[in-house]
């Protein structure tokens, strides 16, 4: 037997069956919304990990394409490695819910969530959030939840809660808010140019929804939750932090850590650990804590000059964003480039331009989305922060980076009809101290402007941070925070936008949550130094995108021709439309609609082309004067080629006004003549004449 809980959330219904399946995991719950089906389950091993001095958390998002009624494409029918739709999933999951695991929890705990079947209209996506959250507060797992999540659409200046399918192809927002029971704990949204007021409504709005899922999910607990399994500690113990600061005092600690330096600062650090090491060489106990605690050190250390004595690491003033430097077409032959450095995070992005046919395929459960124009990808070298490692390939930040910012420049792109090119942007990661996701925004906005890409606006961003005392009135907000206040502070509060708006957030903490204050303080902050950014810095590098494309940019010619035609353009097995790209060297594309795309560097090629796809979708009428070349010659006349696969008859009468005995004595093969069309003859045929051209 098993148990089934209900609700009715954002009209329609949602089921949650505790005990039907994966009875041996620690916690599971299969969830339906709607007719969407996923399988939730949260296990944890019985001892911590041995040497790690972080909780080992891994959560897992899988998507079966028979969940679609789909076989996955290609050659391999087996799912490969994880989509970028399914990453980013995983890491929506995991910000809420890390915070809430105990600090000195050590054992490794895995978070599964299987998608079974899809409702477009209600998203697995979230169900997976809601999913995961209750499979860990049922389970004897430690976990301070529960949490629920919702999503908030803004469909005619009205909020949508859990929209459908229908209801996000129009929505101007796509916010995403997980809470607890009193405060904010997850914020991430793509907007249109969302007001800052209504973007905290709308957060809020969905935090109201969210105390009712959780009043749901306390019933499923009452019934059906298991006492949480002692644990053992792995917190340092507090004699060693009193050992710690007979050695090396509190201003001694100050002292190593206030710099703006990265690498003083870690060789302050670094020269702080070694004095320990010599005084504990005796006591292997603590040796094996030392690391853990001279950050936990340094962690106190900086807390409590912020927040108590206003002083930031690098001696910044608590709203005072690092220098800046913004600068574009640093980089030759590319299609456009931009460059911006905040402080030592340096970002360099490249943009490029292709004919829409490049744009990217995809293969996911989302049967909306099936093609992506725009794509923005990020890296992050090791170099960029002083270390060596080889690279693999973009991991899970990489590529939830890559998103972030391409998700906040999505709402300023010209539409496909405006600006007929697939684009890319990659932001090249040449040093790293805070923010590189934000500096990639800044970076990519002018780089697109370069290129030539009429964007609506220019779109910047910044990062804001938090500092928490032991009460929710006592924090601060810090404006543009780097690498070692993300570290040892509470949040990194990401913000994306324009003058008008927001365009996309991305909010990470580390404690149990935001309080309105904080979160209104926050977007306010980062306004402000979004403005100061766009019209002091990144405007007087570039101020507006360029009138064209670049030299090396592929130009691209738009015509449209009778959808009836389009067979014609193609011929038989692509023979026509190949002959047209061998002869011109362009690319065509061609939509079902009869949007013909003719794209290329050489503009002599691309006229060539548009002219022949003009004659062979154009019936030919009396009066018209065409050029075409001689391609077969027979005793009674000779056949001319006007465009790939188009062609027509001189008869021999036709050829001179004086008298021509063979073909021969006025053409030969190869030749490129005017001709007239002169209608059709008795039997129907297209007839052409050389002799009456001038007439």
């Amino acid at each position: 037997m098993y148990k089934t809980f209900e609700m009715e959330l954002a009209g329609r219904t949602l089921r949650v069956d505790v005990g039907r399946v994966a009875k041996q995991a620690n916690g599971a719950v299969l969830m339906h919304y709607g007719d969407t089906t996923v399988l939730c389950t949260a296990t944890a091993s019985e001892k911590p990990r041995d040497g790690i001095d972080f909780f080992p958390l891994s959560v897992e998002y899988n998507e079966r394409m028979y969940a679609v009624g789909k076989i996955p494409g290609g050659f391999n029918k087996r799912e490969g490695k994880a989509s970028e739709n399914a990453i980013l999933t995983c890491r929506v999951i995991d910000r809420p819910m890390r915070p809430l695991f105990p600090k000195d929890y050590r054992n490794d705990v895995t978070l599964e969530n299987l998608v079974l079947s899809v409702d477009q209209d209600c998203s697995p996506e979230l169900t997976a959030m809601l999913g995961a959250a209750i499979a860990t507060t049922i389970s004897d797992i430690p976990f301070d939840g529960p949490i629920s999540t919702t999503q908030v659409g803004l469909v005619d200046g009205e909020f949508v809660f859990n929209p459908t399918a229908a209801q996000k192809a129009v929505s101007d927002m796509a916010l995403t808010v997980a809470s607890t029971r009193e405060k904010v704990i997850m914020i991430e949204a793509g907007a249109n140019e969302v007001p800052e007021q209504q973007m905290i409504d709308a957060i809020f709005a969905a935090h109201e929804l969210n105390q009712k899922v959780i009043a749901f999910i306390d019933t499923i607990v009452a019934e059906c939750g298991k006492p949480k399994h002692e644990y053992e500690s792995c917190a340092v113990p507090e004699e060693l932090f009193a050992a710690i600061k007979e050695i090396v005092t509190p201003e001694e600690m100050e002292v190593a850590v206030f710099s703006d330096d990265k690498q003083t600062r870690e060789e302050n650090i670094r020269a702080v650990t070694e004095k320990l090491e010599e005084a504990f060489a005796e006591n292997e106990e603590w040796l094996a804590v030392l690391p853990e605690a001279v950050y936990q050190y340094q962690k106190k250390t900086v807390r409590k000059m912020i927040l108590k004595d206003h002083k930031r690491p690098d001696g910044r003033k608590i709203d005072q964003i690092r220098p800046l430097a913004a600068e574009v077409d640093l980089i030759p032959r590319v299609h456009g480039s931009a460059m911006f450095t905040r402080g030592q995070t340096q970002i360099c992005n490249i943009c490029t331009l292709a004919p829409l046919s490049e744009a990217q395929k995809l293969d996911g459960l989302d049967e909306a989305e099936t093609t992506k124009r725009y794509m923005h990808h990020y890296n992050f070298p090791s170099y960029s922060v002083g270390e060596t490692k080889p690279s693999r390939g973009p991991g899970r930040r990489e590529i939830g980076h890559g998103a972030l910012a391409e998700r906040a420049l999505l709402p300023v792109l010209p539409s496909e009809a405006e600006f007929p090119y697939a684009i890319r942007t990659v932001s090249e990661t040449f040093e790293s101290n805070g923010s590189t996701s934000q500096a990639s925004v800044c970076a990519s906005s002018m780089s697109l402007m370069s290129a030539g890409v009429p964007i609506k606006a220019a779109v910047a961003g910044i990062s804001c941070g938090l500092v928490t005392g032991d009460t929710d009135d006592d924090y601060l907000v810090l404006t543009d925070i780097q690498g070692l206040e993300d570290f040892f502070g509470d949040m990194d509060f990401k913000v994306a936008g324009t003058h008008k708006g927001i365009t996309a957030i991305q909010m990470d903490i580390k404690i149990h949550g935001l309080t309105r204050p904080i979160i209104e303080e926050a977007i306010a902050k980062t306004r402000k130094a979004r403005l100061y950014i766009i019209d002091e810095v990144m405007n007087k590098a570039i101020d507006a995108p360029r009138a064209e494309v670049g030299e090396f940019a592929p130009k691209i010619i738009q015509m449209q021709i009778d959808p009836q035609k389009i067979g014609d353009v193609v011929g038989q097995r692509g023979k026509t439309i190949n002959a047209i790209i061998e002869q011109t060297g362009v690319k065509i594309d061609i939509t079902d609609d009869g949007a013909v795309s003719i794209c290329g560097t050489d503009a002599k090629g691309m006229e060539e082309a548009q002219k022949m796809i003009h004659i062979i979708v154009t019936d030919f009428e009396a009066g018209q004067v065409l050029e075409g070349k001689v391609v077969s010659i027979k005793d009674f006349g000779a056949f001319l080629e006007f465009a790939p696969g188009k062609e027509g008859m001189v008869h021999i009468s036709k050829l001179s006004k004086e008298r021509v005995n063979r073909v021969e004595d006025v053409l030969t093969l190869g030749d490129v003549v005017k001709v007239v069309c002169l209608g059709k003859d008795k039997m129907g045929r297209i007839s052409f004449s050389m002799k009456d051209v001038a007439e």
